[in-house]
């Protein structure tokens, strides 16, 4: 009897890359979005006020 092979095959793992293997341009490109990340996350906290910024509201049937 013959094993079946049905759906896709899984692709060959690879290590991942360490600090040694990273180009500079990826390190400053990784440092820049953690900078947005940070900046963004202090922005909402300032926005929010502690608030969620969901509110309830009047919701709207579909109905006309």
């Amino acid at each position: 009897m013959s094993g079946r092979q049905g759906g896709k095959l899984k692709p060959l793992k690879t290590k991942k890359k360490t600090q040694e293997d990273l180009d500079p341009e990826e390190l400053a490109f990784k440092e820049k979005q953690k900078a947005d990340a940070a900046a963004r996350k202090a922005a909402a906290a300032n926005i929010k006020g502690g608030k969620p910024l969901v509110g309830g509201g009047i919701k709207k049937s579909g109905k006309k």
